[in-house]
């Protein structure tokens, strides 16, 4: 075979992958469309999604350098079609976390069980935080009241006067009035979610809680490890099984989850703040299905890369706040505290109140 002959193999080998890179990339950002339940591999897409427009850039570059313009079209079209997906991960621009516009500041923040000391020292530190960030509504997963022989609430309750309770690690503090609020109890499971509407001047808003099932990674990892000090042989094709498996389930169970949710939002005479740790990703079934038709706060003021899960390598955006159109995102950032596997997300968001 000559030298041409082989280039000639090779570009059709490299056309072949790159339209099968564009129909992934394609089917992926819609992906999020369809419930995982039947549709797994398609909704699996979804996750892939930055490796995939990662592949389509180094395509462009390769057909650029070829000089080959009207291949070069495929991978670019493709990238323009990702750019919606792509502000909901990075934005560019700054964020004046100091906005002197007025408004309400909302958190979000797993702060996984204040890692169960027993001093009270990180629930304090929190609150400090809390404080500096003049945090006005705090919406926390994997809430922990007891340290030692106190409660936490105790010593919240004088910057936050009000609060509302979720099921088992689930709460909701406010400097306004909490006029009502719900518990949202999952089946078949630990996580929860709430909402508690809360008076802000002469308005009213209701503030969603949400902590979603987890993928089941960690969990399947740890007793891996287990099995593994214990002597036992892990295979890794056995691991990966599970841990498909297990991500699989945790998937399915986050869509009903959410399911569930929107039909509850759906039920509410006032304007909706959606906050948690939806433990998913952007253009995800559950993203796509607990956004709606509010705001993502981050496409809306956010700024630079945003990711909020810092387990392991995994640097992830799963922590969310979303809020209906008829109010106006003012600042939208996270901090980089270290007292979780998670970053606190703060929003100030300008209400009619507010400007008042």
């Amino acid at each position: 075979m000559g030298k041409l002959a082989v280039q000639k193999y090779f570009s059709f080998t490299i056309l072949i992958v790159t339209v099968l890179l564009m129909v992934f990339t394609i089917t992926g950002l819609f992906g999020g469309d369809v419930n995982p339940a039947g549709n797994t591999a398609r909704a699996m897409l979804v996750y892939a999604l930055p490796l995939l427009i990662a592949g389509n850039v180094v395509l462009l570059i390769y057909w650029c350098i070829m000089r080959r313009w009207h291949w070069a079209l495929i991978p670019l079209i493709t990238i323009l079609c990702c750019i919606p997906y792509s502000t909901t991960l990075y934005k560019f621009g700054s964020t004046d976390e100091g906005n002197s516009k007025s408004g309400i500041k909302i958190a979000t923040y797993n702060v996984a069980m204040f890692s169960r000391e027993t001093s009270g020292f990180i629930a304090q530190d929190i609150l400090a935080e809390m404080k500096r960030q003049k945090v006005d509504i705090a919406c926390f997963q994997e809430y922990n009241d007891q340290s030692g022989n106190r409660k936490n609430s105790d010593s919240y309750k004088e910057y936050f006067p009000y609060m509302a309770t979720g099921e088992s690690d689930m709460v909701i503090y406010s400097r306004y009035p909490i006029t009502n609020f719900k518990n949202l109890n999952f089946e078949m499971t630990n996580n929860s979610a709430m909402w508690a509407e809360i008076k802000v001047g002469e308005e009213t808003y209701r503030v969603y809680n949400a902590h979603l099932e987890t993928t089941g990674i960690n969990r399947t990892m740890h007793q891996a490890g287990k099995l593994i000090n214990q002597g036992m042989e892990v295979q890794s094709n056995a691991l990966f099984r599970a841990i498909y498996g297990n991500y699989t389930l945790g998937m399915i169970a986050r869509a009903g989850q959410a399911n569930v949710l929107a039909m509850d939002m759906r039920e509410s005479e006032v304007p909706i703040i959606v906050c948690g740790d939806f433990n998913d990703v952007p253009y995800s079934y559950v993203y796509n299905t607990m956004l709606g038709d509010k705001v993502d706060g981050f496409k809306e003021c956010g700024s630079g890369w945003m990711y909020t899960f810092r387990g392991g390598n995994k640097k992830v955006r799963i922590d969310y706040i979303f809020h209906d159109k008829s109010l106006e995102g003012v600042t939208y950032y996270r901090r980089d505290l270290t007292y979780s596997d998670h970053f606190p997300v703060f929003m100030k968001i300008a209400t009619p109140a507010s400007a008042k």
